[in-house]
């Protein structure tokens, strides 16, 4: 018998398959234009550390306010009005840049944040299940691999950005000769003059995005989606008491959360830790692009891995080469500790999608509310960042500079998921 093959994206569904797909572009630019500001309002607002990575707290509070909710809302409604609802949102968020610069209150551009990711908890949590409906269930995982693989694009958006147009423009971190900050030693009229004309640098990106998410918000509200994989209620209590006497989702929710701690930790405050090796900010962030290349190429490797060896066991592995890595990051001073916190890139590389399936492999009916969980766990980013740029703040801890001892918290954050790595392999091999 001959056998059939089932395309990826049938011909009806492809233009709003390429436009849902344009999508993940989009959220992965926010967040990586996103991290780098942590160390910017440092300096142009004159604030520690622990403040300035309020930043994160918002950005990735969003999502854990929202999660839920929007899960509620597209199955209520339909994908298509979620989708618009988190754009418009999003959008918003961007916009309020405007009078936050204007006004120069660092707790204006917080709450622009937390509405931004408003948008984005309605984004990840729609556009993901809607790919997999556009089509044949068998190639299903091939078209939403193949939809994800825009999101690292937009992450190098992001940080190009971030590097080559707001960074090198940023007066507030100007240096002389011997490495250190001119600003903190300028008198007040020469502060607030630079300080308007940075928030204003810092402002432009956002307003720019803003831009193009009403543009996309328009052409989804004029284009024809198809009515798909929308039929079934769910019933959230009973749903999410499943989910909870589900071991391995539990333990995969909590996973998540010390993943995307990780993840936003070892992203954010590499430029704190170049800085302390004497690196400004423009270039610092230039090891952050090289740190998403190394984590966009290992994804590739690992994913082609998986065709030879169980997901969990990859996992386990890659969660003891994340806590090597940040052994050295933590020990070893100079540009080789700098190193290692770039390598880490390659060992998250697998963790967020993997543990996401392990998760969900068997929840069955529960896989919306689900997905809608582990959406929140992304709150881990907001969780931890405070908490590292408090040691950071602290000058030195024992023998270490202060912003080699604060990763010890990705340290810890790896040992949780080599933990839940192992546990999920045990239980497969007891119910295989």
């Amino acid at each position: 018998m001959e056998k059939i093959k089932v395309p990826v994206v049938e011909k009806k569904y492809l233009f709003p398959f390429i436009v849902i797909t344009s999508l993940f572009a989009l959220w992965g630019f926010a967040n990586d234009i996103t991290n780098p500001m942590v160390a910017a309002f440092k300096t142009v607002m004159e604030i520690p550390n622990r403040e300035a990575a309020l930043v994160q707290f918002a950005f990735y509070g969003g999502y854990g306010t929202m999660a839920i909710p929007a899960a509620l809302f597209v199955q209520r409604y339909s994908y298509k009005k979620g989708i618009l609802l988190g754009l418009l949102l999003y959008a918003i968020g961007a916009f309020l840049f405007i009078p936050a610069a204007k006004y120069e209150v660092f707790g204006y551009f917080l709450l622009s944040l937390y509405i931004l990711t408003f948008g984005l908890a309605f984004l990840e949590t729609t556009a993901n299940p809607f790919i997999l409906s556009l089509g044949d269930p068998r190639t299903a995982t091939r078209r939403l691999n193949f939809a994800q693989s825009f999101n690292p694009v937009g992450s190098l958006m992001g940080m190009l950005v971030a590097s080559q147009i707001v960074l090198p423009n940023l007066l507030s971190d100007e240096r002389d000769a011997a490495g250190n900050l001119i600003f903190p030693t300028l008198d007040a009229g020469e502060k607030a003059a630079i300080r308007a004309h940075d928030l204003m640098v810092i402002r432009d990106p956002y307003v720019a995005l803003g831009i193009v998410v009403m543009f996309m918000f328009f052409l989804i509200l004029f284009t024809k989606m198809p009515q798909t994989g929308h039929a079934n209620s769910i019933h959230p209590w009973q749903s999410f008491k499943r989910l909870m006497d589900n071991k391995i989702f539990r333990e995969g929710v909590l996973a998540q959360v010390f993943y995307v701690a990780a993840q936003i930790m070892c992203w954010t405050f590499i430029i704190q830790y170049a800085d302390n090796l004497g690196i400004d900010k423009a270039t610092a962030q230039r090891y952050n692009i090289v740190a998403m290349a190394l984590f966009i190429s290992s994804r590739f490797i690992s994913t082609a891995l998986m065709k030879y060896f169980n997901p969990r066991i990859l996992l386990l592995v890659f969660a003891i080469g994340g806590m090597v890595t940040t052994s050295l990051t933590i020990l070893v001073n100079g540009m080789f500790g700098l190193y290692s916190l770039i390598a880490t890139s390659a060992f998250m590389s697998l963790m967020f999608p993997t543990i996401y399936g392990i998760s969900l492999r068997d929840v069955g009916q529960d896989a919306t509310l689900g997905a809608a969980l582990l959406v929140m766990a992304i709150v881990g980013g907001a969780l931890m960042p405070p908490i590292q740029g408090a040691i950071i703040d602290l000058g030195r801890v024992a023998w270490l500079p202060a912003v080699n001892a604060s990763f010890i918290l990705p340290f810890i954050s790896f040992i949780a998921i080599a933990i839940f790595a192992y546990r999920a392999h045990k239980y497969e091999l007891r119910t295989a």
